[in-house]
């Protein structure tokens, strides 16, 4: 069985959901006596105490967008005890610097199987984790490789089997997909076929209306009769256009899935390469990694360019309200660009990208280019001014 965790930011009622505060109508409340809570801190309380940590720490106050509250959700087995999980907490803080202080095992969610009718649990816990970083105040910062090390001490601690991640992932969820449309086609195939084989093996009697006579002798009455083959191979006919249709839009669901998968393992071969390259020569990786980035801070320029531009006359003045801002536009642009928060906290850390930055939301250019001619009725208008 295979197990996977990934932290996302804390959800505003993830509370209510993990501690059953509230009725859910997708659980099942003859199980739920089974669910185990652990809790440490509440995260209002935990949220307050990191601010505070933050601002003594660093001087200064944690950012309106650092997510310095995480929860994981992690696929468990059916004897998954709360110590398990503990210990799996206990590594994540040792070598990753992950505090989880609250976890909550779930055994009541799941669903019933549509043909079976059998009970399908979906078990997991969630973890929920303090991602402050205890030597600079400021929000954790991991290198992808660790993220990859985190679902290896998950498997570890569970005993449990490595989760696939990436586009390795998505193409399991294709394959398994392919798989269940073939089961699909093969059910419908053999539906024809029995439809086939019961018309083949009616028998006539049943199909043949006969009616006695005052003298007790059976006759056949022929126009019942002819009636009855007609109804019959109208319904089987009927059924069997159906079948033969629905199963045309299974074959050709398969096809474009098939596609579509081929697609996927050209693509994960080549990412395995391009990994491998990259993490075999240093040189490769730094022009990688600037051509990124060069590409990211082009993109936030563009993003504070256009900011201004909706809101030239905004008072820009006070250096922490135009940190703020930097820091909103950056949140923004990593949402509409699915870019991460990481990559521009790693822009920002060059003070002089930064300071242009800042000098291009404030003052509309870089402090390192020449400032915009003006157009000749603008200097007009400004000299008449004086």
């Amino acid at each position: 069985m295979k197990t996977s965790i990934n932290f996302k930011a804390v959800k505003s009622d993830s509370e209510s959901h993990n501690f059953r505060k509230k009725t859910f109508d997708y659980i099942r409340k003859d199980l739920t006596p089974k669910n185990e809570y652990w809790l440490e801190d509440k995260i209002a309380d935990r949220q307050r105490k990191i601010e505070t940590y933050c601002k003594e720490k660093s001087g200064r106050k944690l950012q309106k967008n650092a997510f310095p509250i995480r929860e994981a959700v992690v696929v468990i087995k059916e004897n998954t005890t709360m110590q398990d999980l503990h210990n799996l907490s206990k590594r994540l803080e040792k070598e990753l610097g992950i505090r989880v202080f609250q976890i909550a095992i779930h055994r009541d969610e799941g669903h019933y199987d549509k043909d079976t009718k059998e009970w399908k649990p979906n078990l997991h816990a969630h973890l929920v984790a303090d991602w402050q970083d205890v030597k600079t105040g400021k929000t954790l910062k991991h290198h992808p490789r660790e993220y990859s090390k985190m679902q290896d001490i998950t498997a570890e601690c569970l005993e449990m089997e490595r989760g696939i991640s990436g586009s390795r992932r998505r193409l399991e969820a294709i394959e398994f997909k392919i798989q269940k449309k073939e089961e699909e086609y093969k059910a419908l195939e053999e539906k024809i076929e029995a439809i086939k084989t019961e018309l083949s093996s009616t028998k006539s009697e049943d199909l043949i209306v006969k009616e006695s006579d005052f003298l007790g002798f059976q006759h056949i009455k022929t126009d019942k009769t002819i009636e009855n083959y007609k109804k019959m191979f109208k319904t089987y006919n009927a059924q069997i256009l159906k079948n033969k249709a629905e199963l045309e839009s299974k074959s050709k669901q398969i096809a474009g899935l098939q596609t579509k998968i081929d697609s996927l393992k050209k693509e994960v071969s080549m990412l395995k390469n391009k990994n491998y390259v990259l993490f075999s020569n240093p040189n490769i990786f730094a022009g990688e990694r600037k051509k990124y980035l060069d590409s990211v801070l082009n993109t936030l320029e563009k993003s504070i360019r256009y900011e201004r531009l909706k809101n030239p006359y905004l008072d820009r003045e006070d250096s922490q309200k135009l940190l703020d801002e930097i820091s909103l536009i950056c949140k923004k642009t990593a949402e509409d660009n699915n870019i991460s928060l990481s990559a521009f906290n790693e822009i920002l850390k060059d003070s002089k990208i930064a300071g242009a930055l800042l000098s291009l939301l404030k003052f509309g250019y870089q402090k390192n280019q020449q400032q915009p001619e003006e157009a000749p009725d603008q200097t007009r208008k400004r000299k008449l001014g004086r």
